[in-house]
Parts: C-alpha cells; sequence; structure tokens
C-alpha cells in the first residue's frame, strides 16, 4: 500500500503512465532512481514516513536541476521522461566511492582485461569497442592501457546479469546499460555491462563503443557532467559522436595533467 504522502505526489503526474491503475508502476519507477541516482533514504518508522515527502521533493528538485529541467520537486511529464531513459548506472551524486580521497590511480600505465565477451558481437569489434574507448582518454592524458589476457588487471571489464555480486543489480525499473567503479583496491575501475542490453558496433539498439568511452571515464575517476555535450552526461545519446568535450578533457587533464606533462600525485 502506498502511503499518503507518496500517493499526494503521484497524483502531481500529468504523465499517462501515471493515471490511477497504475500509480505503483511510477511509485516504484522514481523511487528506484532517487534511491539509486540521487542517495534517497527512505523512513520506515513513523516519523520516518512523515519525513518521506519532503526527502521526495528535495531529490526531485536535485535532479530536475542536475538535467536542466523546471524544477519543481514534483512529477511531471518532462521528469519522468528523463527517468526512463537509458543510462549509465553510476549515481549523479554519491558515486561509487570506495575511499575517502580524490579517487584517482596513482599509476598512469594501466591495464585492462576483457574476462568475458558478447555474444551480440564479433569478439574482434568487442576488443576494437573496448580499444578505442581507452584510446580516447590517452589521446589527451598521459594515461596509458595496455590488454592483458589472464590474470588480474586494474580494470576488469565484463558482461553480466541481474545481480551480479557487486550490490549494483541490473534490471527494472531503472533502466541502465552499464556501471563501473571509480579507481581503488579490489573492484576499484572495474566495469560491468548488462547482458540483457543488445550491443551494437552502430547506432542501432546499444553502442558499445559509445558506453564503454563512458564508463572508463568512472574507471579513471571522473563523475556524471550534467552539460548534455559531455561524454560523461548519465543518459545515453546514440545520436551524437563519440567525442570528449573540453569539459571532458579538463576533467581528466585536473587528475592526471596534459598529454606530456604528467602530473605530480606527490
Amino acid at each position: 500500500m502506498i502511503s499518503g504522502s507518496w500517493d499526494r505526489a503521484l497524483c502531481w503526474a500529468p504523465h499517462p503512465e501515471c493515471n490511477v491503475t497504475s500509480r505503483v508502476l511510477c511509485f516504484s519507477l522514481y523511487q528506484n532512481y532517487l534511491q539509486k541516482f540521487y542517495d534517497l533514504k527512505m523512513g520506515t518508522s513513523k516519523s520516518g514516513r512523515q519525513r518521506n515527502s519532503s526527502l521526495v521533493t528535495e531529490k526531485l528538485k536535485q535532479m530536475q536541476e542536475f538535467f536542466g529541467l523546471k524544477v519543481t520537486g514534483k512529477i511531471d511529464a518532462d521528469t519522468l521522461n528523463v527517468m526512463k531513459q537509458p543510462r549509465c548506472g553510476v549515481p549523479d551524486v554519491a558515486q561509487y566511492v570506495l575511499t575517502d580521497r580524490t579517487p584517482r590511480w596513482e599509476h598512469t600505465h594501466l591495464t585492462y582485461r576483457i574476462e568475458n565477451y558478447t555474444p551480440d558481437l564479433p569478439r574482434a569489434d568487442v576488443d576494437s569497442a573496448m580499444e578505442k574507448a581507452f584510446r580516447l582518454w590517452s589521446n589527451v592524458s598521459p594515461l596509458t592501457f595496455t590488454k592483458i589476457f589472464e590474470g588480474q588487471a586494474d580494470i576488469m571489464i565484463s558482461f553480466v546479469w541481474g545481480d551480479h555480486g557487486d550490490s549494483y543489480p541490473f534490471g527494472r525499473p531503472a533502466n541502465t546499460l552499464a556501471h563501473a567503479f571509480l579507481p581503488g583496491r579490489g573492484i576499484g575501475g572495474d566495469v560491468h555491462f548488462d547482458e540483457e542490453k543488445r550491443w551494437t558496433s552502430d547506432f542501432r539498439n546499444f553502442n558499445l563503443y559509445y558506453v564503454a568511452a563512458h564508463e572508463v571515464g568512472h574507471s579513471l575517476g571522473l563523475g556524471h557532467d550534467n552539460d548534455i555535450g559531455s561524454l560523461m552526461f548519465p543518459s545515453y545519446n546514440s545520436y551524437r559522436d563519440v567525442l570528449l568535450s573540453q569539459r571532458d578533457i579538463s576533467a581528466i587533464q585536473a587528475l592526471y595533467g596534459e598529454k606530456n606533462k604528467k602530473k605530480n600525485f606527490f
């Protein structure tokens, strides 16, 4: 049963999928979205439930501001449309941070390994997409990337299904394509692609190179950018070229320095 405060929030939505018979669908969509990407923490006690409505309003405003929407703190058609878009699984706030320091690699010669391959593409196409994704970032920084075929790499890449053991399962209601962890030990830097999605080398369905280039940005320490022209914008945009914006370049160089000017980390 949906609480009264949530029910009123749902009544604000003039979206065709938010009629009386499908309120639970909308509730599930935006509760999950705000919890997953905007660190919404729902109270379960009586006092906590009373605070839920104001918390939801606050998080909705934060989300709407990030995406350049009209900031109302209410669900409307534009807000729901953004929530339904395919996107990266990394939060827009409260990133997958493994340490309390600035997340970056302390060395610039990094390794990566493709643990398994999607059946959607020939292996050579997957290899090419990953190589190009890493090259995009190495072209503007002192970072280098070497593919290895066994053992533990700095960045481990895999195609996985649903709940795959990292506490960040794929699947609805959030339409996430992939996620990556910021630099660090263990799972730090690793990239996971949702095998349920259809991966391609063109702009049908989901272009692997485009998504990989974005996720590698996270593996190197970058968060999301609210500029729609940035490769680090969280929503998938299949109609743009895979290019780094000046904001992307400035962000990676702030962490590692320029191409021929290695940054002193210490």
